[in-house]
């Protein structure tokens, strides 16, 4: 192979790993019923595509999926777009304070857990491990 075709391809090999994950589910009214009333263990992650905290969230959240596929398997990931939902009767019904908020929900329709605004690894993964817990049950 020549050094540039190689190098030209490394900008496409470094998107394999997001290709990969399985697209979330975008929100629109119904859908958090329709998954909770199929026995589903959801995580409902308020976003804005301009938010750097909600990115930085997706990018630890993106690592954990890769790293532990059965977060995938066996929770349902739904986005919220903040800028459409934000101040909708679902944001009032769950207390959302703000966007990068990450809601963890079980099919018995109760709260797991939540993080808000929170980028860390340990903080997001402890809160995929409480849903994967109850998903799997």
């Amino acid at each position: 192979m020549h050094r540039r075709s190689f190098l030209a391809t490394l900008p496409a090999a470094a998107l394999l790993p997001r290709i990969a994950l399985a697209a979330p589910v975008a929100y629109t009214p119904g859908t958090i019923d329709r998954h909770l009333d199929a026995g589903e263990t959801i995580l409902v992650d308020f976003f804005a595509p301009w938010c750097p905290t909600c990115i930085a969230q997706h990018r630890v959240m993106d690592k954990l999926k890769a790293e532990n596929p059965a977060y995938e398997e066996k929770i349902t990931f739904i986005v919220v777009d903040w800028d459409t939902y934000g101040r909708s009767e679902l944001s009032a019904a769950l207390r959302i304070p703000r966007r990068s908020t990450l809601v963890a929900i079980g099919p018995d329709r109760r709260e797991i857990g939540r993080v808000v605004a929170a980028t860390s690894y340990d903080e997001i993964k402890a809160l995929l491990d409480a849903a994967l817990t109850v998903a799997s049950a």
